[in-house]
C-alpha cells in the first residue's frame, strides 16, 4: 500500500503529437499547432476508472480516497489524433517516520491507452503505481490546470542556430553528469558524414506519439509479469499469493472486457510461469495430488483461455496462435488433469451429445484431458451461424407467427428464439461475450439458452408421466445426466446467473465508494424487463437468474469420480447459493420460486427432488435447505414437502434386518465398497444433518411437522454422532433461557437420543458417556415418566456398567430429586426402579456394577443383602482381586468389617506377588487387608497369614506385614463381643512363625535370584538389602545363627564376585 497522498502537488506538462491528417470533423479549418492542441485534449483517457485496470490491486483502496475528493465522472470521449506525454511531479507529504519524497514521472499516451511509465519511485511491479495513476487522474480531472506543449521537433523547428546551440549547452550544462556522454558521441556521429545516423532521414521525437497504423496497446511489463508470478508460484499457500494470483487473473477479465490486447498477453505470461513451477514435476514423480488452492488456479487459468480463444471478434491468425500454443501446453507430461487423478468420461465441449444413461464400455480408452482441452475444443467454434447471429444481434428477433405451430428447433411456442447448444458449451459463449465487453448479447443469448432449458423441462416432465409408474414401482432410475452442471469447470450456472444479474444490479452515484472497512457492499438488484422486441415482457433477468439457478442446482447428475471433483461440486454448490441469498425475495421471485419448485418435485428422474432417483445421485441437501428457508415464509406446506424430499441419501441406504421392518431407525450404516469412493460422504451426511436440525427448529411446537420430520431423520440419517448433534440441538432449542421449554421438542430430542443409545450400544463410539449423560439430562428435562422409563428398559439403552455408574447413579443424586420437585411416592418408585437396575446389572456384570449395585442399595436392606451375596458368588470367578479390594474397603468404610475381611481374604486367593514386584499395584491392598485381620484379633490374622504367605512372595513386602503385625497387638477393632487380650504377638509361635519363615525364605530365594544377574553399580543397593535381611532373621531366636551361615555360604557359593563378596566382608564380617 502507498502512503495516502491526498495533498500532492502535481505540477506537470504534456507534449503533444505530432499532427495526423486523419483528422475528425471538429478539427477541421484549424491550424497545425490548433489542431495538434485540439488532438492533445481528447486523445488522452477520460475516464479514472481505466487507470485503475492496471493499477496495483493492492492500492486501489488507498488510490480511491486520495482521488475521492478531487476526481468526479466525466463523459468519455472518442479519440481522434493519436499520442501525447505527460510528464510531472508528485510529491508526498512527509510522514511520522519518513520525510517528504517527490518523484518525476513520465506517461506516454496513445489513442487513451498509456504505452509506457516511468516513476522516480523506481517501481518494480506488474500494475502502475500510485504516482502514475495520481498523475494521470491529475491530467484526467483537471486538464486546464496542465500545460500543453507541441511535440519538441515541433518547437525545435522554430529555433535559428543560436537558439538551438544555447538550448543544447543549458541542457548538457542541466544534466551533464548523465548526458555529457551521450551528447558527445551523437557529436561525433552527427560530424561524420559516413554514419548511419546521417542515412537516416529525420530524427525520433518521443513526444510526437505513434502513427495511425501503429499497433497501440497498454504499456505492460513483461519481464516483471514473469517475475511476479514466479514469485507468488513459489511462495505456495502462504503470504496471500493465491489472493495476488486470483487478482492478476481479475486484471485479465478486465483487460479482456476493455478489449485491451494485454489481456490474451498477460494471460500467457502467466501460463508459461504456470508451466514451468517446478512442483508439477514433483507432484507427478510423486503420485501426489496438488493442493485445493492450487487446483483453483489451474481451474481458474483454463477457464480464462476458454474465454480468449471465445472471442467473437478475434483474427483467426491470434486462434490459430493460441491453438499451437494450448497444444504445446497440454502435451507436456506435467501438464494437470481436467479432473486430477481420475479419467472424466465427459462429452466434447464441441458436440452436444445425447447424454446417455451408461458408463462407458472401454474406460481405459478415454483421452487425456488436461485444464486446456475445453480451450483447444473451444478453438474449433465459430460464431458465423446465422441464427445466432441474429439472437445476439437484436432484441426483435422472433419467429413469423405463421410458423410458431408444429414444434421447432429454432423458436418456441412463443416465437422466441432457441439456441440448442451442448449446455456448458453455450454459457461459455455468454461468459466469453461478456468478458470481452458484450454485455448486451450475453444478455440475448442467455435469455435464449433459458428458453431452451425451459422446453427441455418441459418435455422432460412430459416424458416421465408416461413411464411414471413403471418408476415408482421399481423404485429406481438411471441417472439422465451425467455431467453435471454445478461443479463443472465451466461454471455454466454460476455464468448465466451472474449474466442476468449484472444487468439487474443498482450502480452507486460513486463507483468509486466503498466501506469504511475496505469490504465491498453487497449488491442492490432491481427488475429490469426482458428486451423481447416488440413484445410486452412480464419477466425481468432477475426472475430468470434466479429460474436458472434453480435449474440448475436441482438437476440430478451423478456424483463425479474423484476428490477433487466431487469438491468442487460442494464448493459451487455453496457459491451459487452465496449469491442466491443476495436477493431480496419480493413477490415476483417469490412466484418464480414457488413455480420452479413445484417443477422440481414433478421432474421425475431428470430432477435431483424428483420422486424417484438414481443410488449414486448427488444429494441435495444444502440446496434444500436454501429452499426450505426461501419458501418457509411463503408455502410452508411447500417447503416442508420439498425438504423432507431431499432428506434422502439413498447411497447409504440398506435394508432393514429380519424381524424389525416396524422400526425403521435400525437402518443399518454402511460405507460403500464401489468404486470410485464418496470421498466428500463425510460433508454430505453433515449437510444432511443441516437441513435436519432447519426443519427442526422451523417446526418447534408443531407436534405433527415435528413428527414428520423425525421420521425423515430415522430413516435417511445414518450416523449416530450426526443423530445425536440433532437430539442437542432440538434440546437447546426446546429450553431456551428465558422462557418455558417446548415439550414437543423435548420430547423429539429424547426419542432421538435414545435411538443414538441403540445405535451405539454395541459399537464403539468415544463420546458415548457424553452422550449417556446427556440423556439423562434430557429424560430430566421431560419429567419423571422418561426417568422411569431409561430405567425400565436400560438393558435396550445402556451397558450395565453405564446403567449403575452413570444413568442410575444420575437419577439417585439429590440434585435430581431436587430437580424434578418429587413427593415422597415418586421419589420411592425412582429409588426402586433404581435398585431393581443396580441388581439386575450386578447379577449381568458383577465385576464393573457389584460395588455401584452396593452404592444405590445402600438404604434398603434387603436390596443390599441381595447385592453383597451377588458379590460373594461371583468372587470365586469372575472378579479380580483389584474388584475384591476395592469392594471390601467399601464395606470397612460403611461398618462392616467381617464382610470387608472375607472379600479381602477371597481376594488374596487371587493375587500373585513376586520375589521382584516390590511396586506392585496390589501391595498397599495386602498391607490393609493384614492391617484389617490384625485389628480384628487373632484368629483373623491367624486365617490370613497363610493366603498372604501363599500369594506374597516378595521378601520386603513380607517383612513390612511382619513389623506392623509386631508392633501393636491384635484386636482392636472393637467389635462386640470381642475381647481384646492386650498383649504383642511373638514371631516364634503361630500365626507370625509361619510369616517369618516364609520371610526368611523369601529374602534367602531374592538374593539367589539377584546375585545371578548383578552389575557393579547395584552393589551398594544388594549391600541395604542384605542388612535388611538381617533385620528379619533377627527376629528369630536362632536368626543371628542362620544369617552368619546365609553369609557363609554366600561368600563360598559366589567367590568369584570379589569385590562384591569383600563388600559383604566389611559390612558382615
Amino acid at each position: 500500500m502507498c502512503r495516502d497522498s491526498s495533498n500532492r502537488h502535481i505540477p506537470g506538462e504534456i507534449h503533444s503529437g505530432a499532427a495526423n491528417s486523419n483528422t475528425n470533423n471538429a478539427a477541421r479549418g484549424l491550424r497545425p499547432h490548433q489542431v495538434v492542441t485540439f488532438g492533445v485534449m481528447f486523445s488522452g483517457m477520460h475516464r479514472r476508472l481505466q487507470i485503475f485496470i492496471p493499477s496495483a490491486f493492492q492500492s486501489a483502496v488507498v488510490l480511491m480516497a486520495v482521488c475521492k475528493a478531487k476526481i468526479a465522472s466525466l463523459d468519455f470521449f472518442l479519440p481522434s489524433l493519436p499520442g501525447f506525454h505527460l510528464s510531472g511531479t508528485v510529491t508526498e507529504p512527509a510522514t511520522a517516520t519518513e520525510p517528504e519524497m517527490t518523484y518525476k514521472v513520465a506517461i506516454s499516451f496513445d489513442r487513451c491507452k498509456i504505452t509506457s511509465v516511468t516513476c522516480g519511485c523506481g517501481n518494480k511491479d506488474i500494475f502502475y503505481c500510485a504516482h502514475v495513476v495520481a498523475l494521470s487522474l491529475y491530467r484526467i480531472r483537471k486538464p486546464e490546470q496542465v500545460k500543453l506543449r507541441l511535440p519538441i521537433s515541433e518547437t525545435l523547428f522554430q529555433m535559428n542556430r543560436d537558439q538551438l546551440q544555447k538550448f543544447v549547452q543549458y541542457l548538457i550544462t542541466e544534466h551533464h553528469t548523465e548526458v555529457l556522454p551521450t551528447a558527445q558521441k551523437l557529436a561525433d556521429d552527427i560530424l561524420s558524414s559516413n554514419s548511419e545516423i546521417n542515412q537516416t532521414h529525420g530524427a525520433p521525437d518521443p513526444t510526437a506519439g505513434a502513427s495511425i497504423d501503429d499497433e497501440n496497446c497498454w504499456h505492460l511489463d513483461e519481464e516483471q509479469v514473469r517475475e511476479q508470478v514466479k514469485l507468488f508460484l513459489s511462495q505456495g499457500g502462504y503470504y496471500g499469493s493465491g489472493k495476488q494470483l486470483n487478482s492478476m487473473f481479475a486484471k485479465v477479465r478486465e483487460m479482456l472486457r476493455m478489449r485491451d490486447s494485454n489481456g490474451a498477453r498477460m494471460l500467457t505470461l502467466i501460463t508459461e510461469q504456470f508451466m514451468a513451477d517446478p512442483r508439477l514435476s514433483l507432484w507427478r514423480q510423486q503420485g501426489t495430488s496438488m493442493t485445493d488452492k492450487c487446483r483453483q488456479l489451474w481451474d481458474e487459468l483454463g477457464a480464462l483461455w476458454v474465454c480468449v480463444v471465445l472471442n467473437p471478434h478475434c483474427k483467426l491468425e491470434e486462434k490459430s496462435c493460441w491453438l499451437r500454443q494450448l497444444r504445446k501446453w497440454g502435451d507436456m507430461d506435467v501438464c494437470p488433469l481436467e479432473d486430477g487423478s481420475y479419467g472424466n468420461e465427459l462429452p466434447n465441449i464441441t458436440n452436444a451429445l445425447t447424454q446417455s444413461s451408461n458408463h462407458s464400455q472401454d474406460s481405459l480408452a478415454r483421452p487425456r484431458r488436461t485444464v486446456f482441452t475445453r480451450a483447444i475444443e473451444g478453438c474449433d467454434l465459430h460464431w458465423q451461424d446465422s441464427h445466432l447471429q441474429r439472437i445476439i444481434s437484436s432484441d426483435f428477433y422472433v419467429s413469423p407467427s405463421y410458423q410458431r405451430e408444429g414444434e421447432s428447433l429454432l423458436f418456441n411456442s412463443q416465437g422466441q428464439p432457441l439456441w440448442l447448444e451442448h449446455v456448458p458449451t453455450a454459457c461459455a459463449r455468454v461468459d466469453a461475450l461478456r468478458s470481452h465487453g458484450y454485455p448486451k448479447e450475453a444478455l440475448r443469448l442467455t435469455v435464449a439458452i433459458i428458453n431452451t432449458l425451459r422446453l427441455q423441462q418441459q418435455r422432460q416432465l412430459e416424458i416421465y408421466k408416461h413411464q411414471k409408474k413403471e418408476l415408482l414401482q421399481r423404485g429406481a432410475t438411471t441417472i439422465t445426466n451425467l455431467e453435471g452442471w454445478v461443479g463443472h469447470p465451466l461454471n455454466p450456472v454460476g455464468c448465466l446467473f451472474l449474466t442476468l444479474t449484472e444487468a439487474c444490479r443498482l450502480e452507486e452515484e460513486n463507483g468509486l465508494e466503498i466501506s469504511d472497512a475496505g469490504d465491498a457492499k453487497p449488491p442492490v438488484y432491481q427488475h429490469v424487463p426482458v428486451a423481447m422486441g416488440c413484445q410486452a415482457s412480464s419477466e425481468s433477468y432477475l426472475s430468470l437468474a434466479l429460474e436458472v439457478a434453480l435449474m440448475g442446482m436441482g438437476q440430478q447428475r451423478v456424483m463425479p469420480e474423484g476428490l477433487y471433483a466431487q469438491d468442487k461440486v460442494c464448493h459451487n454448490e455453496e457459491q451459487i447459493i452465496a449469491r442466491l441469498t443476495e436477493l431480496e425475495l419480493e413477490a415476483a421471485l417469490v412466484q418464480t420460486l414457488r413455480k420452479q419448485c413445484i417443477l422440481l418435485l414433478e421432474g421425475g428422474p431428470f430432477s435431483g427432488l424428483g420422486e424417484v432417483i438414481h443410488r449414486e445421485s448427488v444429494p441435495m441437501h444444502t440446496f434444500a435447505k436454501y429452499l426450505f428457508s426461501a419458501l418457509l415464509p411463503h408455502d410452508a406446506d411447500l417447503a416442508y414437502k420439498l425438504a423432507l424430499r431431499a432428506m434422502r441419501l439413498p447411497v447409504l441406504e440398506t435394508a432393514a434386518p429380519s424381524g424389525d421392518v416396524t422400526h425403521p431407525h435400525h437402518l443399518v450404516s454402511v460405507v460403500p465398497s464401489r468404486y470410485p469412493r464418496w470421498f466428500t460422504l463425510g460433508h454430505l451426511e453433515s449437510q444432511q444433518c443441516e437441513l435436519a436440525s432447519t426443519m427442526l427448529t422451523a417446526a418447534k411446537g408443531d407436534m405433527l411437522r415435528l413428527r414428520t420430520v423425525l421420521d425423515a431423520i430415522q430413516k435417511n440419517i445414518h450416523s449416530s454422532s450426526l443423530i445425536f448433534k440433532l437430539a442437542q440441538d432440538a434440546f437447546k432449542i426446546a429450553t431456551p433461557a428465558d422462557s418455558n421449554p417446548d415439550t414437543t421438542l423435548l420430547n423429539v430430542a429424547l426419542e432421538l437420543g435414545l435411538q443414538v443409545m441403540r445405535m451405539t450400544l454395541s459399537t464403539l463410539n468415544w463420546r458415548r458417556r457424553e452422550m449417556v449423560r446427556w440423556l439423562v439430562t434430557c429424560a430430566t428435562e421431560v419429567g419423571v415418566r422418561a426417568l422411569l422409563s431409561i430405567l425400565q428398559n436400560w438393558y435396550t439403552l445402556f451397558t450395565p456398567t453405564e446403567a449403575t455408574s452413570i444413568v442410575a447413579a444420575t437419577v439417585m443424586s439429590h440434585n435430581t430429586i431436587l430437580r424434578l420437585s418429587l413427593d415422597y411416592p415418586q421419589r420411592e418408585e425412582l429409588a426402586s426402579c433404581a435398585r431393581t437396575l443396580a441388581l439386575q446389572c450386578a447379577m449381568k456384570d458383577p465385576q464393573n456394577c457389584a460395588l455401584s449395585a452396593l452404592t444405590l442399595c445402600e438404604k434398603d436392606h434387603i436390596a443390599f443383602e441381595t447385592a453383597y451375596q451377588i458379590v460373594i458368588d461371583a468372587a470365586a470367578t469372575g472378579m479380580t482381586y483389584a474388584q475384591l479390594f476395592t469392594i471390601a474397603r467399601y464395606m470397612e468404610h460403611r461398618g462392616y468389617p467381617l464382610r470387608a475381611f472375607k472379600l479381602a481374604s477371597l481376594a488374596m486367593a487371587h493375587l500373585n506377588l513376586a520375589y521382584n514386584q516390590d511396586t506392585h499395584p496390589a501391595i498397599n491392598d495386602v498391607l490393609w487387608a493384614c492391617a484389617l485381620s490384625h485389628s480384628l484379633g487373632k484368629n483373623e490374622l491367624a486365617a490370613i497369614i497363610p493366603l498372604v504367605v501363599k500369594s506374597v512372595h516378595c521378601a520386603t513386602v513380607l517383612s513390612d506385614i511382619l513389623r506392623r503385625c509386631t508392633v501393636t497387638a491384635p484386636g482392636l477393632a472393637g467389635i462386640p463381643g470381642r475381647r481384646n487380650s492386650g498383649k504383642l504377638m511373638s514371631t516364634d509361635k503361630a500365626p507370625l512363625r509361619q510369616l517369618l519363615d516364609a520371610t526368611v525364605s523369601a529374602y534367602i530365594n531374592t538374593t539367589h535370584s539377584r546375585l545371578t544377574h548383578i552389575s557393579p553399580r547395584h552393589y551398594g543397593e544388594f549391600i541395604e538389602f542384605l542388612s535388611k535381611a538381617r533385620e528379619t532373621f533377627l527376629l528369630a531366636q536362632d536368626g543371628h545363627l542362620q544369617f552368619a551361615q546365609f553369609i557363609d555360604n554366600l561368600k563360598q557359593i559366589y567367590k568369584g564376585k570379589k569385590k562384591l563378596m569383600m563388600l559383604v566382608r566389611e559390612r558382615f564380617g
